[in-house]
């Protein structure tokens, strides 16, 4: 039987805070043994990638520990009563099924009178064939014009994940001849946003898809409305401009103006929907369906490993339990994603909505407060880039933040040129083996401005090529580390009341209804 306890509960737990600092890198990434480190200290993924973790701060001593807090927080049986369709999300009071979106992990879940499988394959399913026949051109314009571009409204983590997806395979599309329409992304309420989007764009030949689970998202909406008269002015059909993806229950099911909708349900959180309709409907009409299809099997390949009760063998389990002996026993207050990969630009803010607004919790699954951290910060941005803005704090600032890598070995385009006898992708990837021994071993130097203290910890991720296969992998990994800490918190990783507090304020501030400092900040803008 399954028991939701606070981590701080367990034998394990209190164990694993007695063996901070065992570990110096400098001594086992410096020293004769270094080589079999790194080459020990690995586990496969899906797709052909690679977790190392031969950088973190961890030893067979700590690692047996938390192998036993994995044992004793249930987490491996957790996530099984989770795809089985138990109700994990107590705040919420419903099942969690995103990974049912890619594969089926165990038993038949049935909900709303559907088999909730059956449910999402049949969604893609139209999905496709809407996508078909728009490439085709059996739905053109209202000119008899095949579309060329499509463009999402949504907010949050109907813009986040999608936009990200879209940037890590455009030109891996490209290069391999799938691209088929161009995409663009409004999200942002501010005008500018949409109006620049909008400007950019050939408006009869665009193909607009509303996000919007509840039908009712103020930003959303608020956007629509902008792009209907933009549509209008370019002396065009909205019907014939417009796509929905939302619950069937919304009130923009069998409203005139869309031309088709695609359903999502309560039991996928929007930062979970990369998998979903959210992320299919762009993704197919942009690459094409089967695109689309095999970055599903990426995630469902790399959910299997998932089930893996032994951590060596399951990746997203073991760097959940290294990021909680991290934050909980050493300390580390953030993490940075660090992808040497251009492709992977937007994959980092897509991972800080993922980790911040899941596991950005006080208090447990029961409601109540507890005493220990949970969540930590996340930020990055893509390699070489960051190296020359945000690291300096990381190689000496006061704080160390542990890193998470991730490269590749090829290019997606192909395209490359020599330059002093190596090529720009080999000079990237030498700065990824250069960045993981900087900040583990650190320098010595008689000027203090130039000594590096080391002692950084990080992970390396890594595979051939970013391609839609290890896209899907790559972004399971992290759905599902995520989902273990949160179990390991004991905290509800699949709601988000903290984004809801502001959007009733910002209602009572548009409806005037309001006093006190709401008021005064009001009057700054003439609200």
């Amino acid at each position: 039987m399954i028991t939701w306890s606070n981590i701080d509960t367990l034998p394990s737990y209190k164990k694993m805070l007695s063996l901070k600092g065992q570990v110096k890198l400098a001594d086992v990434l410096g020293g004769a043994d270094a080589a079999k480190r790194v080459a020990e200290y690995s586990v496969p993924m899906a797709a052909g990638l690679k977790y190392n973790y031969a950088a973190k701060q961890v030893n067979e001593q700590i690692l047996s520990v938390l192998a036993d807090l994995s044992k004793e927080a249930q987490l491996v049986e957790k996530f099984e009563a989770l795809y089985n369709g138990e109700v994990v999300n107590t705040g919420e009071k419903r099942m969690v099924l995103h990974h049912l979106t890619r594969g089926q992990l165990g038993k038949d879940v049935i909900a709303d009178g559907k088999n909730k499988r059956d449910f999402y394959v049949q969604i893609q399913k139209d999905i496709a064939d809407f996508a078909n026949k728009v490439h085709n051109g059996e739905l053109v314009n209202e000119k008899g014009e095949k579309y060329t571009s499509v463009c999402q409204i949504g907010i949050g983590g109907s813009d986040l994940g999608p936009r990200a997806m879209y940037l890590a395979l455009e030109n891996w599309a490209k290069a391999n001849n799938t691209f088929k329409m161009s995409a663009n992304f409004i999200s942002n309420v501010d005008p500018d946003d949409a109006a620049s989007v909008l400007a950019s764009i050939d408006i009869s030949k665009t193909i607009f898809i509303l996000v919007s689970k509840s039908g009712t998202t103020l930003e959303t909406l608020t956007n629509e409305s902008f792009v209907k008269d933009a549509i209008k002015k370019a002396g065009c059909e909205v019907s014939k401009h417009m796509i929905a993806v939302t619950s069937e229950t919304s009130p923009l099911v069998g409203n005139p103006d869309y031309m088709a909708c695609f359903f999502m349900d309560d039991y996928i959180g929007g930062r979970y929907s990369s998998t979903s309709a959210v992320g299919g409907a762009i993704l197919s009409l942009a690459f094409g369906p089967e695109v689309f299809a095999a970055f599903l099997d990426g995630a469902a390949e790399e959910d299997k490993t998932a089930k893996e009760a032994d951590i060596r063998k399951n990746p997203a389990l073991l760097d959940a339990l290294i990021g909680i002996y991290e934050r909980n026993v050493q300390e580390y207050p953030a993490t940075a994603i660090l992808p040497y990969s251009q492709a992977l630009s937007r994959f980092p803010a897509h991972l800080q909505q993922l980790d911040m607004e899941s596991n950005g919790k006080s208090v447990n699954r029961d409601g109540k407060e507890i005493s220990y951290v949970t969540g930590p910060v996340i930020f990055g941005e893509p390699g070489t880039n960051g190296q020359h803005s945000f690291y300096q704090l990381l190689h000496q600032g006061t704080d160390i933040t542990p890193l998470q890598f991730i490269a590749f070995n090829s290019n997606q385009t192909g395209k490359d040129v020599v330059i002093e006898d190596s090529t720009s992708q080999k000079k990237l990837c030498a700065n990824v083996v250069a960045q993981i021994v900087a900040f583990a071993c650190g320098k010595a130097d008689a000027d203090p401005n130039k000594s590096f203290a080391g002692e950084r910890p990080s992970s390396l991720i890594y595979a051939d090529a970013l391609t839609p296969k290890t896209l899907g992998a790559l972004l399971a990994h992290f759905e599902n580390k995520v989902m273990f800490q949160g179990f390991a918190w004991n905290i509800n990783s699949f709601d988000q009341e903290g984004v809801q507090l502001g959007k009733k304020l910002a209602k009572a501030v548009l409806s005037k209804s309001y006093d006190g400092a709401l008021k005064a900040y009001s009057s700054f803008f003439g609200l």
